[in-house]
């Protein structure tokens, strides 16, 4: 549907994923073994035949744009278009993004020029797959100005959400933003008929920051100064305008921090995993890099995941993701582990130069041992180096050349780690 526009939401600094935003966009981060975050939405809305989408960043947007300008092109009968809109000063805005609903705002010249008749807005940092055009129907039906999505969540998950009161048509009457355990919000329960058989027990109702507006609500919601979507421009419509709860009862993570990133990228090595990446029905797309297949030698892999153009050379893998471009030597073991790969493969004259300088090259040598740690792109991990795996004490922090983090160990990207270092 042309008069609908779709807006991704990515201009946030990415603070609680740092270091893994200390080099590009949150949206950025590479996912999965071979995608980046902003996959998700793009795809999510192209899968529904929403093909005119505009991405919002701000900060570290270099990554994302030759992400976005490398993936995403529409032929031209179908004015499909994937954009970006980073902050920029002009005569009206001279000042940064404030916040989700500034951010919109300041970007209303662009939109404008469009005509549209609906505005869908996405995060760019959450896992799911919804079908928007149920989401969007579902919208026009009502005769709603506003339509927010929602999930079920437990009373302990609610805590640092922000809740919804509904009443039995699905209206909403009230907003709560991050409650907190110890105040009483027994009277958000949802009402019994609206919840599924999956989400019986999910009582609470909590936005997923994904939004359906009629054009002329944004525009008049966004006559003002408020700056932020679900602090304030959702609750300030509630007593203005219809607005309306979407219930979505399939699999929704808000990939938030580094234990979220880690323990969500896990997931998808299981047997089962909550999150299907093999659906060729809604598939989720990203850049095609054209590498050969993955080359497995004398390799035991169990429970893992290995991207294109990997080479993994006698080694033992278990419950982790090999990124693109990993080169894994003789004798390395990697468990609980997501390598996020390499931007490019280095010559033989370059392995040479790395030799004469004592420097590793890109990847994993020989020997090595990993547990429960994130290593980021282009990493250079000397032969013989522990990480993860003896029995020393691990404070959260920075230190200089790694994180620990929520307890897991993050090798920054391009880092180099000198053969025998202990982690």
């Amino acid at each position: 549907m042309s008069e609908v526009l779709s807006i991704i939401l990515g201009g946030g600094k990415g603070t609680r994923l740092f270091p893994l935003t200390q080099f590009r966009s949150k949206p950025a981060v590479p996912f999965g073994g071979k995608y980046r975050l902003v996959d998700i939405p793009i795809s999510n809305c192209i899968n529904a035949n929403l093909k005119q989408i505009y991405v919002i960043t701000q900060f570290n947007s270099a990554s994302l744009h030759m992400h976005i300008g490398k993936t995403y092109f529409f032929d031209t009968f179908s004015n499909g278009f994937v954009e970006i809109l980073a902050a920029e000063q002009t005569f009206e805005h001279s000042s940064w993004y404030e916040g989700t609903a500034d951010a919109v705002r300041k970007n209303f010249t662009h939109f404008r020029t469009q005509n549209p008749s609906y505005y869908i807005i996405l995060s760019g940092d959450q896992l799911y797959r919804m079908d928007l055009q149920d989401l969007l129907k579902k919208h026009i039906d009502s005769g709603a100005a506003i339509t927010v999505a929602c999930t079920g969540v437990t009373r302990e998950n609610a805590s640092e959400l922000g809740i919804l009161k509904v009443d039995k048509s699905n209206k909403v009457t009230e907003f709560l933003e991050k409650p907190g355990a110890a105040k009483d919000i027994s009277d958000f329960r949802a009402p019994a008929q609206l919840l599924t058989e999956k989400n019986k027990d999910d009582c609470y109702l909590a936005s997923m920051g994904i939004y359906v507006f009629d054009a002329k609500a944004m525009e008049s919601s966004l006559a003002n100064e408020l700056t932020d979507f679900g602090k304030e421009v959702i609750p300030m419509s509630i007593n203005k305008l219809k607005v309306n709860a979407y219930l979505f009862d399939g699999y929704w993570e808000d990939i938030g921090t580094i234990r979220n990133f880690y323990e969500t990228n896990l997931e998808l090595t299981t047997l089962k995993p909550p999150f299907d990446f093999y659906d060729e029905n809604k598939p989720i797309f990203t850049h095609m890099r054209n590498l050969p297949p993955s080359k497995m030698n004398y390799s035991s892999l169990n429970q893992s995941i290995a991207s294109e153009g990997c080479i993994i050379t006698n080694a033992s893998i278990t419950n982790s993701i090999v990124g693109i471009r990993t080169i894994i030597e003789s004798g390395s073991t990697l468990n609980g582990v997501i390598c996020m790969g390499a931007d490019h493969y280095e010559s033989e004259i370059k392995k040479q130069q790395n030799a004469d300088a004592r420097i590793p090259n890109v990847g994993i040598g020989r020997g090595v041992i990993i547990k429960g740690a994130i290593i980021d792109k282009n990493v250079c991990i000397g032969e013989g180096c522990r990480i993860g795996i003896d029995d020393i004490e691990r404070v959260d922090g920075s230190y200089d050349n790694y994180y620990v983090i929520d307890g897991i160990i993050v090798i920054p990207k391009n880092t180099t780690l000198y053969p025998e270092t202990v982690i």
